[in-house]
């Protein structure tokens, strides 16, 4: 019998995904010895025509990372949803949006401004990439950028989420052998659309540092401090964002001094992650004159970081007003 065919590919993110899949050492002999690989471009001369090529749903697991910034990445998108059993959300931008959905607070021209006009950029002639140039041999032709970055499940149907900017490299061993267990008839898969990978809490659950409730007059950088390594790090205002994040890091970010920044997405149940940052930073203000609590509140330097850095494209904002949203 030929043994369950493997594919992940890697769309708009950074490719920490891949190497966090190389991250899980030995087990990727696991990898090997229970699949077959037919498509991985970033570990394999893989062509999109093999894929289309392929039989409908003859691809049993998919690790799909990135999310949707151009229309390639929905082709490919759309291609594998039809040849995969079990297409996972694999990663932030994948599930979220993560870095790149930041650029929804802005529309296209003010990006390729930032990328070809700016100071840092040598462009004389004020060039700006075309989708479609003719040489002698031809057409070639680049991806088309949309308007807005979307999420993978804004595209297609998942069956599964793994957050993580990158997933931890043991949740992600985990989950192989689960899916070889449950191919082996061993184990069973969760139901559709679980997040798999992760835990069902928040970072501060896992977080060993002590919370006092104490309440704040004013948030700092954590470069501009030394942090106190056993009390919380938002009761000393440092604007940790653990309260909102799901868990399945071990707290690995405040175990050793530095915040939460949110990389495995909104804890279960939080429908808008930014929305309940905001309420939770609040909650800490030790004021109630308004003056005060908006001197307070400057004192976070980059909000919409702070609050959407990973999931502005899978959040209730999606984007900001410069893109029309």
């Amino acid at each position: 019998m030929s043994k369950p065919k493997f594919a992940m590919y890697w769309a708009a993110s950074c490719g920490g995904c891949e190497i966090a899949v190389l991250n899980i050492h030995e087990k990727i002999l696991d990898v090997d010895a229970n699949f077959e690989v037919v498509f991985w471009p970033v570990a394999m001369d893989a062509k999109y025509k093999d894929v289309e090529e392929m039989e409908d749903d003859s691809i049993t697991l998919c690790l799909f990372n990135g999310g949707m910034r151009n229309d390639e990445n929905e082709h490919v998108a759309k291609l594998l949803r039809r040849k995969s059993r079990i297409m996972v959300a694999f990663g932030s931008c994948a599930c979220e949006g993560c870095i790149p959905g930041l650029g929804n607070f802005s529309n296209i021209n003010q990006i390729l401004d930032t990328a070809f006009t700016t100071n840092s950029t040598d462009n004389p002639q004020n060039l700006r990439p075309k989708t479609s140039y003719d040489v002698p041999e031809g057409t070639l032709t680049i991806p088309t950028m949309n308007p807005m970055l979307k999420t993978l499940d804004q595209v297609v149907d998942v069956d599964y989420y793994m957050p993580g900017c990158p997933p931890e490299s043991h949740q992600i061993a985990a989950v192989v052998e689960l899916v070889i267990a449950a191919l082996q008839g061993t184990a069973q898969l969760p139901p559709k659309g679980a997040t798999i990978g992760a835990g069902n809490s928040t970072v501060c659950d896992e977080c060993t540092r002590k919370r006092n409730v104490k309440q704040i007059k004013e948030f700092t950088r954590i470069q501009f401090v030394t942090p106190d390594p056993e009390i919380c790090l938002l009761e000393q205002g440092i604007p940790c964002n653990g309260i909102a994040t799901r868990s399945g890091c071990n707290a690995r970010c405040p175990s050793v001094g530095a915040q939460c920044i949110g990389c495995y997405g909104p804890a279960e149940g939080v429908v808008d992650y930014g929305a309940r940052m905001i309420s939770a930073f609040a909650s800490v203000i030790d004021s109630e004159k308004p003056e005060e609590i908006d001197q307070i509140l400057d004192g976070l330097v980059d909000p919409a970081g702070q609050f959407y850095r990973f999931n502005l494209a899978g959040s209730l904002l999606r984007g900001g007003r410069s893109n029309g949203s």
